[in-house]
């Protein structure tokens, strides 16, 4: 799958969207009850003038099989979402094989969800993800765990990847990732016919992002930016994209059907090529680090040694752990990149302004510093604009089975009900094309 099709499928949303969100902040427990108990509070002395799930207007289950097989839309679905909105406003209800939800594609009616949620938010469930984990006996890891055992395992990924101190300590490694890349840019440039295109710059960037997230979750270089990448890195990048496509899949069929379609056994051997891969280098990691250990060196590295020495974390939920964060980064990245580059290019005028701001910061080349990055305002900008307008994944789902939450002038009681959050709603078509 390239990066350009990243936001498209239409299930992989709820499946990955969890790794977005940190862990809630301390404190804020106490703030979300209070508002969770008015709000309930409200709609039981209202229950009479609010609307239920029922009265939600949107597609039968004909008209969206219309939509996603005939029209085209199974693997467009942003532009599904923009359509759906357009025709039954910002609140909608649509169902599709196991999941019944409740669209909100509004600002401020996707704060009213956040506002009720408790300490542990819940994503959608993926029992065919559970039941992997179960045949093999693994971890079960931040997509499959909920509650307190989600928090504790997220607390202990979140330090090392969130905070702007921490993550200084990976520029290093990633600018030796970014001279790689220019270096293949130039490589492709000087192969072109006119010495000066490269015809799948996106194909690049998703490598670029696979190296780079590879390089500080498994603190070794997979050399997808080589002439010739290593057949276990091809195996890897084989394995997440075949996952990813076969779990949107897997997800809507029977089980009876395991026994006449290929797509489960094919699941599986996806998962186990993948597992696979990140357990040998974990273990290679662990290796080095007894090694060092033994002969009396201190145990220096980045986040894989972090993990691996806080104790915080059983080796299997490691294994599972950044096997998972690999998933979350690669789309991340190259997607977020190959849309900036694209509206730069379309933009003379902002390309301008972000070059004069970069060069005079850094002149020549020289290497931005952290201290650097807080001196360049408009390349921050550039970039949250370019998430705005193409967010990685256009949705992030929520499992409404605890509490009642009241939206709109809607209510909704304690049942199992998926509450999808429409990140494409942040663009305004009014002003912003394209």
């Amino acid at each position: 799958m390239s990066c350009r099709a990243a936001a498209a499928w239409p299930l992989r949303l709820p499946a990955l969207s969890a790794r977005a969100l940190g862990a809630p902040r301390p404190g804020a427990g106490a703030a979300v009850r209070t508002r969770r108990s008015l709000n309930v509070r409200a709609a039981s002395e209202q229950q009479g003038q609010l609307k239920s799930v029922a009265d939600l207007p949107g597609p039968s289950w004909s008209t969206t099989l219309y939509w996603l097989f005939v029209k085209g839309y199974a693997d467009r679905g942003h532009l599904l979402q923009c359509l759906q909105k357009s025709l039954y406003g910002p609140i909608w209800r649509s169902r599709f094989g196991p999941f019944d939800m409740v669209n909100i594609a509004s600002p401020g009616l996707i704060a009213q969800v956040i506002q009720q949620e408790g300490r542990y938010p819940v994503r959608i469930e993926l029992p065919h993800w559970k039941e992997y984990r179960d045949l093999r006996g693994q971890a079960y890891g931040l997509h499959v765990d909920t509650g307190p055992e989600w928090y504790r395992i997220r607390s202990v990924l979140n330090p090392k990847l969130l905070k702007l101190k921490e993550v200084s300590v990976y520029a290093p490694i990633i600018h030796q990732v970014v001279g790689d890349l220019l270096g293949r840019v130039e490589l492709l440039r000087s192969r072109s016919q006119d010495r000066a295109t490269v015809s799948d710059l996106a194909a690049e960037l998703y490598k670029f992002g696979f190296e780079g997230i590879s390089a500080i979750l498994f603190e070794t270089r997979l050399g997808c930016l080589q002439e010739e990448i290593p057949e276990d890195t091809l195996r890897f990048i084989a394995a997440i994209n075949n996952m990813l496509t076969l779990s949107d899949i897997v997800i809507l069929l029977p089980r009876w059907s395991r026994r006449v379609l290929p797509f489960w056994k094919r699941f599986v051997q996806a998962w186990d090529d993948l597992y696979d891969v990140a357990q040998k280098l974990v273990d290679r990691r662990m290796a080095e680090l007894t090694a060092q250990v033994s002969s009396g060196q201190p145990a220096e590295g980045m986040y894989l040694t972090y993990l691996l020495s806080s104790n915080k974390l059983s080796t299997a939920e490691i294994y599972i752990s950044v096997t998972e964060l690999m998933l979350g980064g690669v789309d991340t990245t190259s997607n977020t990149l190959s849309w900036a580059l694209y509206r730069l290019a379309r933009d003379r005028r902002v390309q301008d302004c972000l070059y004069r701001e970069v060069d005079s910061t850094c002149p020549g080349k020289q290497q931005p510093t952290t201290d650097d990055l807080s001196r360049m305002p408009y390349l921050k900008a550039v970039i949250k604009e370019t998430l705005r307008l193409y967010p990685v994944v256009h949705g992030n789902g929520r499992f409404v089975s605890e509490n009642e939450v009241v939206v709109d002038n809607y209510w909704f009681p304690k049942k199992p009900l998926t509450m999808k959050q429409s990140l494409r709603t942040w663009r305004n078509s009014s002003r912003s094309a394209g």
